[in-house]
């Protein structure tokens, strides 16, 4: 059986998250959608609220399951015999970060790592820019599922409930 993981914060989940996790269904047996979850990091969503909406987002795939991790991605993957990280690539500047973390990886586990070029509709989309965009009123329903827009926008209002 051939088992991936595509891991990533997901801080929300955008669609170009999921045209990754799609293709990547569609080359491998079983992909797990790794949560990350680091407790020094800020985040706008919990881990649980994470794992939750990447469950929703991706029940449309049959082989495809959302967990999250603490600790390194290399002993998620030795722990669950899970030999390929999927990643999706938006630009060369994705690339050289990407690179270093592969052969990093690729040192500490026996795990290789797949890159996969965004589809160029979502060549620009990042969770980051999302959440900027969507704090300053500007309209990013297109490049979410609706629900994770609805609680995006809830969010966003229960910290600011004054929409200053």
């Amino acid at each position: 059986m051939r088992r991936a993981v595509c891991p990533g914060s997901f801080d929300p989940v955008t669609n170009g998250h999921l045209d990754i996790v799609a293709r990547a269904s569609h080359l491998f047996d079983e992909v797990v959608v790794a949560v990350g979850v680091n407790k020094s990091k800020s985040r706008l969503f919990t881990p649980d609220e994470r794992i939750d909406m990447l469950r929703t987002a991706c029940e449309p795939f049959d082989n495809v399951t959302v967990d999250g991790f603490t600790g390194l991605l290399t002993d998620f993957c030795r722990d669950r015999g899970i030999r390929t990280i999927v990643k999706g690539l938006r630009a060369v500047s994705d690339f050289d970060y990407e690179l270093q973390m592969a052969q990093m990886n690729a040192s500490l586990a026996e795990v290789e790592t797949v890159f996969v070029p965004t589809s160029p509709e979502y060549s620009f989309l990042a969770s980051s820019l999302v959440k900027e965009v969507a704090t300053f009123g500007g309209d990013v329903s297109g490049l979410l599922p609706a629900f994770v827009h609805d609680r995006l926008v809830r969010r966003l209002a229960e910290r600011d409930p004054a929409g200053s």
